[in-house]
Parts: C-alpha cells; sequence; structure tokens
C-alpha cells in the first residue's frame, strides 16, 4: 500500500492470498487512500472465486487466474493477453481521469447540455415493450460489475428470459450465478444442458463450454452445452456461438446486448442478428472497461444503438 502510495502506479496485479495482508483488506486500502485500477490474481478455487467477486464489488478492476500464468510451460499468447488487458484497463483509467479534468474546468451551460440531449441519436422512436421473446448479453473484461448494474434491475414479471455469457475461467460462473441469484428479482443459474428457456429467469452460459439453443418439436427452446472442440473459438463460451444458433429461431423477436470487452467476440454472432432482423444495443466507450466487443460491433453498422451503461437497462425495457 505504501509503494502504491509513493509509485503511484497505472495498475496494480494483486494476489487474493499474501503472507501478512490479504488482498481484500489491502485492495480496500488502495480503494480508500489511494485509488488505482488493480487486476486481483485468483486461484479459482473453493473460496477464492467468491473472494474474487467480493474483490469485484469492492472495486477491483478484473481478475486473472493465477495458475494459468504459473504453468511450467505457459503460452506467449497467454502472456501477450494478460498483459494487453493489463494495458487496456490503464489506459482506460487514465483515459477517465483525463475526462474528469476536463469536465470540471469546462464551465458548461444549462442551455449547452440540453442541446447535446436534444441531438442524441435515437433508435427508439418505434420501439414499443413486447418486441423481443430473448435477451442475451454478452460480455469479457468488465462483465461482473458491468451485469451486477443491469441484472438486478429486471422486475419479477419479465416477460422474457435472458441469457447471459460472461468470459471466464471454469469454475467461476457458478458462484457468478449463485451471487446473482441473492440479488436478483429473478431467478438466476448457471445453465445446463436440457434447460427449458423459461420467462423470468436469467440463464449464466458455464465457462468451458459452448451454449446452444435447440427449437424443440413442442416449440419449446432447450439449451445444449456442449465442449465442442469443433468449434473455432478461443472463448467458451463464446456470444459468436450462442447468437448464431438463437438467431434464426427467434428472428426479429432476438435482443442482443453486447456490453465492455477485449476483442471481437460477438462481431459475427450480431451479423446473424441483423441477418434475421434482431435488435442490438452496445456499450458507449466511455463506460466500458475495455472498449473492444461493442467497438466491433458499432463500427461494423450493427448496432441500432449505443448508450453508456446507466442507460442500457432502460434500452433494453423498451424492448422487452
Amino acid at each position: 500500500i505504501e509503494k502504491v502510495q509513493r509509485l503511484k502506479p497505472d495498475i496494480v496485479t494483486m494476489d487474493i492470498e499474501m503472507p501478512e495482508m490479504d488482498g481484500m483488506t489491502a485492495l480496500k486500502e488502495i480503494m480508500n487512500n489511494c485509488p488505482v485500477p488493480v487486476v486481483m490474481l485468483s486461484n479459482g478455487i473453493g473460496k477464492d472465486s467468491e473472494i474474487t467477486f467480493q474483490a469485484l464489488e469492492a472495486g477491483a478492476a478484473d481478475f486473472y487466474l493465477k495458475r494459468v500464468l504459473l504453468e511450467e510451460n505457459v503460452k506467449p499468447e497467454i502472456i501477450k493477453e494478460f498483459l494487453d488487458r493489463l494495458k487496456a484497463i490503464a489506459q482506460k483509467a487514465r483515459k477517465s481521469v483525463i475526462e474528469e479534468k476536463e469536465e470540471k474546468s469546462n464551465s458548461r451551460n444549462v442551455s449547452e447540455i440540453l442541446e447535446n440531449i436534444l441531438n442524441m441519436p435515437e433508435d427508439s422512436i418505434e420501439a414499443k415493450s413486447g418486441l423481443a421473446d430473448l435477451l442475451i448479453i454478452g460480455c469479457s473484461t468488465g462483465g461482473p460489475s458491468a451485469l451486477q448494474s443491469i441484472l438486478p434491475r429486471f422486475p419479477k414479471e419479465t416477460r422474457v428470459p435472458i441469457v447471459v455469457l460472461q468470459h471466464m475461467p471454469p469454475g467461476f460462473t457458478k458462484p457468478l450465478a449463485e451471487r446473482f441469484d441473492t440479488i436478483c428479482n429473478l431467478r438466476v443459474k448457471e445453465a445446463e444442458d436440457g434447460d427449458i428457456l423459461e420467462a423470468g429467469n436469467i440463464y449464466i452460459a458455464p465457462a468451458g463450454y459452448q451454449t446452444f439453443l435447440d427449437k424443440k418439436t413442442d416449440g419449446s427452446i432447450a439449451l445444449r452445452i456442449e465442449d465442442c472442440p469443433f468449434v473455432e473459438s478461443v472463448y467458451k463460451p463464446s456470444i459468436n456461438v450462442t447468437l448464431d444458433s438463437a438467431a434464426p429461431i427467434y428472428k426479429e423477436r432476438l435482443l442482443s446486448v453486447i456490453l465492455t470487452g477485449m476483442g471481437n467476440d460477438g462481431l459475427v454472432g450480431c451479423e446473424s442478428v441483423k441477418k434475421y432482423n434482431g435488435r442490438i444495443i452496445v456499450e458507449a466507450e466511455e463506460s466500458c472497461v475495455v472498449y473492444g466487443m461493442p467497438k466491433v460491433v458499432y463500427e461494423a453498422g450493427l448496432a441500432d444503438v449505443q448508450v453508456p451503461l446507466s442507460n442500457i437497462f432502460n434500452r433494453i425495457m423498451l424492448y422487452i
């Protein structure tokens, strides 16, 4: 903590387990006294995964599996992905500080603010509740915190099922689902093979597998969870895979949301969504921890609207 105060680093990586002060205590001290982006290193075993989510709630920017980095023959691409993630989080933090200073130094009057609001792009002129029968949310780096600002807001009478694809290592999606189940109005569970999609339920796609949607002969929609070594995707779960399988079933009744995350997972899937006239909401750069996945979808011209995280829930409710 003393070094963080003295050196003022761009980012800190910190183990959850440390010999004297544990990672959670140190994180809280850093957040209170010298706020800086912190990425927690977790074993992802037992209590470690629960503490990891507590750390994210306490202000940690992200987490990474320690054992992956410490493998004897760790692949260079793993190291690169880890470093790229650190750089992206640090750059986002620096940009936020600069923007905050500029905002304080600019004396914007009420008329300027009103003008900006009036000139905001509107996708929702024709939007009305009941257009979607399924909501799929995809996210990666920064996703758990983003989901926490959205999922607990859904009311008990929500009329559509919700499928969430969060890039995570195996072992983390079950405790994530259990944690959300305690704070959400809807039932939240880690998706299982054969689950029938039902309104008012949130299904967290399990890490380490691909999640498909299948239409059964009775018209119900079931989840199919497979290892799928034949699927060319570095992500398990892959947003592309799930959107690809959902789009031809739900067609224009599918609403997909792409939140913060590194890389381009979701781009191909969103192309399928648009092919079948579904709708797409992406998170704006200003609120993303990493503006990667939403950016590629937006720049490809696939998004119906791009809005900051604080507006995502209201946009969703326009369609469901």
